[in-house]
């Protein structure tokens, strides 16, 4: 199969630091829609919006650089072929920097009982109405061009965990012969040539399949790669398990990307393990639902101790909700239901989760990240034992 024409493609990564007794590395992630300061954890805009935030908030209030799309649910909702005759997701969004669409595999798979996998793709019926549609490895590809995503995913198989050695073998081969397919029908699409496709790395939690599945995609030679079925019901351990597994079998001088993770004392542990690239729906979902990330630990906002406090969220954080209002006006907000407060929530969130990928960047450049992740972990444990 021939080459992806590096020279002609707008996803280019530089390594500027490796950390030598880690691995970790910080990087520029270089995209036609901008570039990106590596490690970097992706904000979750799964149907064209990260939820209760504008662009405005995403680029003056955050400054986030890229963020993540669902192929599943734009598919569905307003359909890619609507999309692309508004001329793209960025323009049809108003989203000027990087976006990260992923295949649709994790929300197909999702579905169980309203699916139907073959070697040919997966056979499903929408969550919406019940209406039939066939993801195929070439047609996943063909909806993420129609969208214009700066990086895209390979249609995989995701299994749900436990599972078997022989089921997840048999889903880790069918994973890598869709990633072959697709991965050559995005070679013969001229519009592929502006962004990037990553294939993913499969085997459910046994080391062996994984290690198997990243020698038979490293053949496709890809601009990046991505490692895919975590966050589905196992051990968080085994998490970091599978990623240290396949991590540093990756090509040293591209970009890794671990799908769904993680919490904010997990996301140190991904970068030691040499991952740049990582997403999760839990800062902006525990947003809407009360559950608040700070440097003092864990805020539950609707507890009756926050009634009459007039302190600021987090005193340590320079988002616009913590600079300017009290625990007690957010706790009015979710008791009331307000709007407001999911932005407000979401804002500062996410601003916690960027800042967390900010030092750790700067420890890295600095030679000082094993020190760091050491002064971060042991604040970690008092927070939890508190």
């Amino acid at each position: 199969m021939p080459a992806v024409s590096y020279f002609l493609s707008s996803l280019r990564f530089e390594i500027q630091a490796t950390c030598p007794h880690t691995g970790a590395r910080a990087g520029l992630l270089h995209t036609a829609h901008g570039t990106i300061e590596t490690p970097v954890f992706m904000p979750v805009g799964t149907q064209g919006t990260v939820k209760g935030l504008s662009p405005r908030n995403l680029i003056n209030d955050l400054d986030a650089k890229i963020i993540l799309a669902n192929t599943y649910h734009l598919f569905l909702r307003p359909g890619h072929e609507r999309i692309e005759r508004l001329g793209g997701l960025h323009k049809f969004m108003s989203w000027p920097r990087a976006i990260l669409t992923d295949s649709g595999g994790f929300q197909v798979f999702s579905l169980d009982t309203l699916r139907k996998v073959s070697e040919e793709g997966v056979l499903f019926r929408s969550h919406l109405n019940g209406d039939p549609h066939m993801f195929t490895p070439e047609s996943t590809v063909d909806v993420q061009l129609a969208f214009g995503s700066d990086i895209m995913m390979v249609l995989d198989e995701c299994l749900a965990y436990p599972s078997t050695h022989e089921a997840a073998n048999e889903s880790m081969r069918r994973t890598v012969r869709w990633a072959q397919k697709g991965y050559a029908h995005y070679l013969r699409r001229e519009k592929g040539l502006h962004c990037a496709l990553f294939p993913i790395v499969q085997g459910s939690m046994y080391p062996d399949l994984r290690r198997a599945c990243v020698e038979e995609l490293l053949a496709l030679d890809a601009l990046g790669y991505a490692i895919g079925g975590l966050s589905v019901g196992e051990p968080r351990d085994l998490s970091q398990e599978m990623t240290a597994v396949a991590a540093p079998l990756l090509p040293k001088h591209k970009p890794r990307y671990v799908m769904g993770v993680g919490m904010p004392d997990e996301l140190p542990q991904y970068v030691a393990h040499g991952v740049d690239m990582m997403d999760c729906v839990l800062p902006s979902r525990n947003a809407r639902n009360g559950y608040l990330f700070t440097s003092q630990g864990k805020v539950v906002i609707k507890h009756a101790k926050y009634l009459e406090d007039e302190s600021p969220l987090d005193p340590a954080c320079p988002c616009y909700t913590c600079q300017t209002f009290s625990k007690a006006y957010l706790r009015h907000l979710f008791q009331a239901s307000e709007i407001l407060f999911s932005t407000l929530a979401t804002l500062h969130n996410i601003q916690y989760f960027l800042d967390i990928m900010r030092q750790i960047r700067q420890s890295i450049l600095l030679s000082h990240f094993p020190d760091w992740l050491r002064r971060f972990q042991a604040k970690e444990a008092v927070e939890h034992e508190a």
